[in-house]
This record gives C-alpha cells, sequence and structure tokens, in this order.
C-alpha cells in the first residue's frame, strides 16, 4: 500500500517526512506532495484523485484551519474528494501546523537547546489546538525559527504519542486506521 499525502505548504511536508515513519507500518511506502497554500491544495485535489493510477494508493489531505470553521472546511475537503471514490482522509491542522509543535514542547525544547517545557502550564499555551496564531506565537518565544528548518529539526524530536494537541493526535490515529482498513 502506497499512502499518498496533499498538503498546503512545505513546512508540513518536511514534518510529515520526519515522523511518518513513527505512524506508518514498515510495509506502507508514502509520498508527500506539498502545495502553494490552500487554494493550489484545492485545485490539485480532482487531479490527483482522478489521475493517481497507482493500485492499491490511499490519500490523506492535510490542510491548516486558519481563520475557517474546523468542522465546514473539513465538509468542503470531503466534498471535493467524493466523486472519486477513493479511500481519502482529510485531516485540519487547528489552527496552524506549529499548533502541533505546541503539542510536543520537550521536542521544540530538543531542536532548539532551549527549555520551553513550563509553557505547557500557562494558560495561552495549555490547549496547543486554541492558540489562534501559534507560527506567530512561536516566532516570538523562538526568534531563530523558520519554517522549514523547523519542520525538519522539530520532527526528529516529536514523540507521536504523547502530543498534546488534539487535531495532532486526530491526524495520527486516523493515518494509523487507513492502514489498517481494506477498500
Amino acid at each position: 500500500m502506497t499512502i499518498v499525502f496533499l498538503l498546503e505548504e512545505k513546512s508540513m511536508k518536511y514534518f510529515l517526512d520526519g515522523i511518518l515513519p513513527q505512524i506508518l507500518p514498515a510495509d506502507v511506502s508514502y509520498r508527500t506532495i506539498p502545495h502553494e497554500g490552500k487554494s493550489d491544495l484545492q485545485k490539485s485535489i480532482s487531479i490527483k484523485l482522478k489521475g493517481w493510477t497507482q493500485a492499491d494508493t490511499k490519500f490523506v489531505i492535510v490542510q491548516d484551519q486558519d481563520a475557517n470553521d474546523c468542522r465546514e472546511l473539513k465538509q468542503k475537503l470531503v466534498e471535493l474528494c467524493k466523486p472519486y471514490k477513493r479511500g481519502v482522509l482529510v485531516r485540519i491542522a487547528c489552527h496552524e501546523l506549529e499548533a502541533w509543535y505546541f503539542g510536543d514542547l520537550n521536542a521544540v525544547s530538543e531542536a532548539y537547546g532551549k527549555d520551553l517545557r513550563g509553557l505547557e502550564n500557562k494558560r495561552t499555551y495549555r490547549v496547543p489546538d486554541d492558540i489562534i496564531h501559534p507560527k506567530e506565537q512561536l516566532k516570538k518565544i523562538l526568534p531563530v525559527h523558520q519554517q522549514i528548518s523547523g519542520a525538519k529539526e522539530i520532527a526528529k524530536y516529536i514523540d507521536v504519542d504523547v502530543n498534546r494537541s488534539l487535531s495532532f493526535q486526530m491526524f495520527v490515529q486516523g493515518v494509523r486506521r487507513l492502514c489498517t482498513v481494506e477498500e
């Protein structure tokens, strides 16, 4: 089986490339395909689902929530997939990928050599998916953070089973379930 990940941006690609070996069984291969934002991703869905000819392929679509209603956004993406009758999992990163980093501050601390674990007890950071602008918050705390290099470095330390972001846990559980479902 192959799983193709259709992603909103490059930083998600590099992050997933680092963590997917922890999530996927050894006999499942994967491809991560980044896009140039939401519009590009959404336009690409029909092209990829219709044109992908490799047998035994499933798809995972990951997009940031940003200011959208999470359920409405997920439903919109599900509707884009329906005509193609393919195995597709849609997951939304609440609010942005960086909230997933806040879900494992130990990993961020290790990646940057700065102990940030105490932040998880502060109200602003207690629930990672409730951080409205996690990208901005991360930049305030770590001015040296860059999206691509940060995604690669943080991914090295992420513990997929203890991350406190609910949207991250939904992603992990969904991908693991997708690997066990027969079409």
